[in-house]
């Protein structure tokens, strides 16, 4: 496998910190795009650990909060940041959510964690200046900041009722290996380092 597999001693962290998307809202254990990341990094041979800090209903504020403690605690060497769609949801201003990422990820960085940004989509009816710059905001991130990138977590997801939960916002078991497959696109790059 090139550039693949860590040997023995070289397993690293990956730390996914996020919300309901990442946490496994509405699933059973085992289910949610994290766990299975898990299985396919240990199936393919890498020795990498996920830890998952994703917590349902976290805002970018709170992941402001509670991100220094799980730096210090994991001390990861990827962080796949995955915050931000409680924020848009709720309609906060996007400065605000724009500086709380900005902060999430300059704090990942000190630490000597690399950072996957994973962006978010809202639903066309919180206007479509809003919605598109909400969008836009991800990209922006992280070229200015030289992340890796996940343009749209749901992608192909989303507005398929046949991979979403009843409540329209999460993807149920049978999106979660399609969530996976758009992370591990951008995160496989980053597991060749």
């Amino acid at each position: 496998m090139c550039g693949g597999a860590q040997g023995a001693g070289a397993a690293r962290t990956v730390l996914i910190f996020g919300d309901s998307l990442s946490a496994g809202y509405g699933l059973k254990p085992g289910q949610s795009w994290p766990d299975l990341l898990q299985h396919r990094l240990t199936d393919k041979g890498y020795g990498d650990v996920v830890v998952n800090a994703s917590i349902s209903g976290e805002t970018s504020s709170g992941g402001v909060a509670r991100l220094p403690r799980a730096l210090q605690q994991h001390k990861p060497d990827i962080v796949i940041l995955e915050l931000g769609a409680n924020d848009g949801l709720r309609g906060l201003p996007l400065s605000t959510v724009r500086g709380n990422l900005q902060s999430l990820i300059n704090m990942a960085l000190r630490s000597k964690s690399r950072v996957l940004l994973v962006g978010i989509q809202l639903p066309p009816n919180y206007g479509p200046q809003y919605t598109r710059s909400f969008r836009d905001l991800f990209a922006q991130l992280a070229s200015e900041q030289h992340t890796a990138l996940v343009p749209f977590l749901l992608e192909g997801v989303a507005l398929n009722d046949t991979l979403m939960q009843a409540d329209g916002l999460h993807p149920n078991a049978a999106g979660q290996p399609l969530l996976l497959d758009t992370v591990w696109a951008a995160l496989l790059p980053m597991l060749a380092h």
